[in-house]
């Protein structure tokens, strides 16, 4: 009896680390000090001495159940870039420049190829984001995960200068609420899509005219990274007074997080076109309309509070980004909240 005998493919590992390392090799920052390999990345800091109070700021998330799709659909190319954004979106949204990522991978079985591909994805996200790919792991775990399968989940670490932390300690009634576009469903409520459509090949792959390509497509489609755009709207001068990155929880649970007691956020609802994927889903699921708004995006990623003066300043830099950015409603005086008109 051995180690691979009771499931485990010690140089299957080997083979995934060498395959990797072309893609994480350009994502590189000069401030990494080691290679992939070794036991523990190092990233020197000495570059942001400059800062009055460096500061760091973290993210950790995984991509959740979107990864059954990945399984079905045998495509592995992108769902590294979903965990990525679900990391340095965050950072973003504080204000923080995302420094470094660290990716975990389980699997069942380790097949090199398909992990490198995951890989690729992750380094691509790194590479949206600026962030170097310094690190991570990959566990084979025999009996505990199906083969076929695996999880995806990661780390990352930023800076901001603790002046330009992003807090919504100063919002108030008058602000304006500019939403900058997402791809799709992004990685949230994956247990309600797989739900309301069959996850089947044949299901996913059946073109819809009113998404322009299949169901699997535009669910697959990977999750906007806003680092490039919300540094434009920095660079451009504009004060970003609250960020709110919408995840799991959609409208009505992540835009009160940005804001200060005595104050909601009001949303018109026909401001901006909502993607045919959300109108797709509610009315194939029969999904009412607050559910639709308290679980997904609905084709907003990333939700900015500014002062009225600066309206015309941040959607031009979201859009030298390549984003979409919307004026979509505007912060009032009441209880702290969302409202929808």
């Amino acid at each position: 009896m051995d180690y691979k005998n009771a499931g485990v493919d010690i140089e299957a590992g080997y083979k995934s680390v060498e395959l990797m390392k072309e893609h994480i090799k350009k994502t590189m920052r000069e401030e990494v000090l080691t290679n992939i390999g070794g036991f523990s990345g190092a990233f020197s800091l000495e570059k942001f001495k400059g800062m009055e109070k460096p500061t760091l700021v973290s993210g950790t998330d995984g991509v959740g159940t979107k990864l059954k799709l990945a399984f079905i659909m045998d495509k592995h190319d992108t769902i590294g870039i979903d965990c990525v954004a679900m990391c340095v979106n965050d950072i973003a949204c504080a204000g923080g420049e995302p420094l470094f990522f660290l990716d975990y991978i389980a699997c069942g079985k380790n097949f090199p190829e398909k992990i490198a591909t995951i890989v690729s994805g992750v380094a691509d996200g790194c590479a949206q984001s600026d962030a170097a790919l310094i690190g991570g792991e990959t566990a084979e775990m025999p009996g505990f995960y199906p083969e076929d399968e695996y999880d995806l989940a990661g780390f990352a670490v930023g800076i901001v200068d603790e002046k330009d932390l992003i807090t919504g300690k100063d919002i108030k009634p008058g602000d304006v609420l500019v939403g900058i576009a997402s791809s799709g469903v992004h990685s949230n409520g994956f247990s309600l899509v797989r739900k309301v459509f069959d996850m089947t090949a044949e299901s996913l792959n059946t073109y819809y005219d009113e998404l322009g390509k299949t169901l699997g497509e535009a669910l697959l489609a990977p999750t906007k990274i806003y680092v490039k755009a919300l540094r434009n709207v920095k660079e451009a001068g504009v004060t970003i007074k609250g960020c709110s990155h919408i995840t799991g929880g959609g409208f009505y649970e992540n835009i009160p997080r940005m804001l200060p007691d005595g104050v909601l956020a009001s949303v018109k609802k026909d401001s901006y076109e909502v993607p045919a994927i959300f109108k797709l889903m509610a009315k194939t699921g029969n999904i009412e309309e607050q559910m639709m708004y308290n679980t997904y995006n609905m084709g907003i990623g990333m939700m900015l509070a500014i002062d009225p003066a600066d309206v015309d300043k941040t959607i031009a830099a979201v859009k030298a980004a390549g984003e979409d950015a919307f004026v979509v409603g505007e912060i009032k005086a009441g209880d702290k909240g969302v409202e929808l008109c």
